[in-house]
């Protein structure tokens, strides 16, 4: 049965008049949230912990800042905007001391509620609004006049109106705008892992790097293996984005089509396939959960030394060389271009 497809007129900012939103953290997909919501009449605060480099900014936006806690105590409506594992910590020192009956707890990811790092009392709304996007993009999409796609779900709803504050807030950041479906917590957070991990982010960059690996030490110059392997593939995703990957296929050559069709399954093969079942059966029952929960527990050393060699890659110097001959890309440099909490 095809998912029903919320839009704005299912949803109604009403049910948030008159109420005090609290994001915690002003990241990227807390500052969103919190303009996008100002902007749509809604009463916003943030709470941010003392020293935190994003007071002053949510503070040149417009926002009155508070501690976490006292964001809590002030708050009907509290995001929860940290990262994942932020989460438990702050929420057991700042958050449950000062949620009260009749409160609501809103996540954008499903991962605290769904691997049980947060256990929320049963007298309080617990829901997810969740963008199909980064902040900046939702951010950006709201100020256009448009919206990202988002998720919504309920994981508890004692008041009876988890639902419609959920539309809600999904419409007040523009998500309706694009349209909304509703998710349970595990479902969103069962496919966000696996998408990330096996095609989004770890399954693109590994062959992207096998690719380019592959063409030089064949002895192809390393900027036609970047091109061809790195650089081209925007090109080829914003078609698959627009217009589905039978579009895609619509726009390139016949040899490359040809190509397409009869060595794709050879390069993601049964194998392949039967790894990315391991991986979603890993992320089902629990297990990369805990070994993420242990590594951030244990500094994070392996996770540093993981990206600090990905950074060392060859690939990386080919591209920072190619790419400032490129104008329109030489602005484009958004590591640490804001604090997440």
């Amino acid at each position: 049965m095809p998912a029903k497809i919320y839009k704005d007129k299912d949803a109604d900012l009403k049910h948030l008049s008159g109420k005090t939103a609290a994001v915690i953290g002003f990241g990227s997909q807390g500052h969103a949230h919190a303009l996008n919501l100002k902007e749509s009449g809604v009463n916003v605060i943030i709470g941010l912990y003392k020293g935190s480099k994003s007071i002053e900014v949510a503070k040149k936006r417009g926002f009155k800042v508070y501690s976490v806690a006292e964001a809590v105590k002030k708050a009907d409506v509290i995001f929860v905007a940290v990262p994942d594992l932020t989460i438990p910590s702050v929420y057991k020192s700042e958050i449950a001391p000062n949620l009260t009956k009749g409160k609501t707890l809103l996540f954008s990811h499903g991962f605290a509620i769904h691997f049980k790092t947060v256990v929320p009392p049963k007298d309080v709304d617990v829901i997810l609004v969740a963008p199909k996007g980064p902040g900046h993009l939702v951010r950006r999409q709201y100020t256009e006049g448009k919206g990202v796609p988002s998720l919504i779900g309920i994981y508890q709803n004692p008041s009876k109106k988890a639902k419609a504050t959920a539309l809600a807030w999904a419409k007040g950041i523009g998500g309706t705008r694009g349209g909304v479906i509703e998710t349970t917590f595990k479902e969103e957070t069962e496919t966000d892992l696996f998408g990330e991990q096996a095609v989004l982010c770890g399954g693109t960059s590994a062959l992207i790097k096998a690719g380019y690996e592959t063409l030089v030490e064949a002895g192809y110059q390393p900027e036609m293996a970047y091109f061809e392997c790195l650089h081209e593939l925007k090109l080829l995703v914003d078609l698959i984005h627009e217009s589905g990957i039978s579009g895609m296929r619509f726009s390139i050559s016949e040899t490359a089509k040809w190509g397409d069709v009869i060595i794709g399954p050879r390069i993601v093969n049964k194998a392949v396939k039967a790894e990315m079942k391991k991986v979603l059966t890993e992320i089902q029952n629990g297990k990369f959960a805990k070994q993420w929960i242990a590594e951030a527990k244990g500094g994070k050393k392996k996770y540093q030394k993981l990206l600090n060699d990905g950074a060392k890659h060859p690939i990386e110097k080919t591209g920072e060389k190619l790419r400032a001959i490129m104008p329109w890309m030489q602005s484009k440099n958004i590591k640490g271009s804001q604090a997440a909490y």
